[in-house]
């Protein structure tokens, strides 16, 4: 559409297209509505869907199988197809394969003992006999493995310090995404497969020495660990997958975006993140989700300062009363207006 004027074009969105997405979700936007509408509301199955990926979860082996025609008759309508190559019907815990990979996850469960087990919440909670373990799936982790691999092979002619540059953005990048595993083990996994890579480059690099004197040159030990690290008195320093903090993953309402103008929702989604500091999460709750100087509502990613109202070079206690939590942005407007009223 230019200038209000349709044109018709003669070629689709490429695969991996940055608007593939979108897409997706415009046309299966009630996909989910419409095939657990076709259930009772106690056997409607948990349909997860992220673009045109998606799972749908049910105790019931046969609401699976009518879930799947009821999917595919849908798509049908839409002019679409559901990939076979991509389809499988699997036990999470039970079978030859339990288990199955979504976003790069691997989900499946395991049969532990009453002091283990999982629960399934509510007002009248009950052991469920099982325990669900997610870590990163083995393709996710085979393509993480040979970006890094590739990024030494493509570098190791140059400085150590550039190699450290190009791989801690991968490694970080990397490490967050599957920050919300159940077993940090799985990220240490990956520090160690890595480090028979970085010796064979230390290998490579051994310039006439043997290879024990160029490990030493290249790694040393912080903190009761080996580091890989430049050569310098300011030396880069290799981010280490097991460096990355886990974290516990708080569900997003179903039908909630940050653009749907429900500020406060946000807000307070980020006061009871377990990354936030209890003293901003207090304020953000006083406050309702709004700047105290700007008034807006605060984003979930704004960047926040605690401010005193009364400075305490002024006498200003350090109190609930005389805090409030500003916009970055609007606390440097605050202190520069406090030189002028606190001269």
């Amino acid at each position: 559409m230019e200038e209000r004027i349709y044109t018709k074009t003669n070629k689709g969105t490429p695969q991996g297209g940055v608007i593939s997405p979108l897409l997706a979700n415009i046309a299966l936007d009630r996909m989910i509505q419409d095939v657990s509408g076709a259930f009772k509301k106690k056997d409607a199955p948990t349909i997860i869907r992220y673009a045109d990926d998606f799972v749908v979860l049910h105790e019931n082996i046969e609401v699976i199988h009518r879930s799947k025609d009821l999917i595919a008759k849908w798509l049908l309508k839409m002019g679409l197809e559901l990939s076979e190559a991509k389809t499988s019907i699997r036990h999470t815990r039970d079978g030859k394969d339990p288990g199955f990979d979504f976003l790069g996850f691997n989900i499946r469960q395991r049969k532990v003992g009453k002091h283990s087990s999982g629960k399934t919440g509510g007002r009248i909670s009950r052991l469920i006999g099982h325990k669900t373990y997610i870590k990163p799936s083995k393709k996710a982790k085979d393509r993480h493995r040979k970006a890094l691999k590739k990024v030494v092979e493509d570098h190791k002619s140059i400085g150590t310090d550039i190699l450290i540059t190009k791989l801690n953005p991968i490694i970080r990048g990397w490490s967050n995404y599957y920050s919300i595993v159940s077993d940090k083990s799985e990220l240490w996994e990956e520090d160690y497969q890595f480090w028979h890579v970085l010796r064979g480059y230390a290998n490579y690099r051994k310039n006439r020495k043997s290879l024990g004197k160029s490990m030493e040159n290249l790694f040393t030990q912080k903190d009761g660990r080996q580091v890989f690290r430049s050569k310098g008195n300011n030396p880069k320093v290799l981010l280490k997958h097991g460096d990355i903090e886990t974290r516990i993953h708080k569900v997003i309402k179903p039908g909630i975006s940050p653009y749907d103008g429900n500020w406060v929702y946000w807000s307070e989604r980020r006061g009871k993140h377990p990354e936030t500091p209890t003293r901003i999460a207090k304020l953000l709750k006083k406050q309702k989700g709004k700047c105290s100087w700007c008034g807006n509502y605060i984003m979930p990613d704004d960047q926040l300062e605690i401010d005193h109202i009364v400075p305490r070079s002024k006498g200003g206690s350090d109190k609930y009363d005389n805090l409030q939590v500003l916009h970055q942005h609007c606390h440097d407007c605050k202190s520069a207006l406090d030189l002028d009223r606190y001269p």
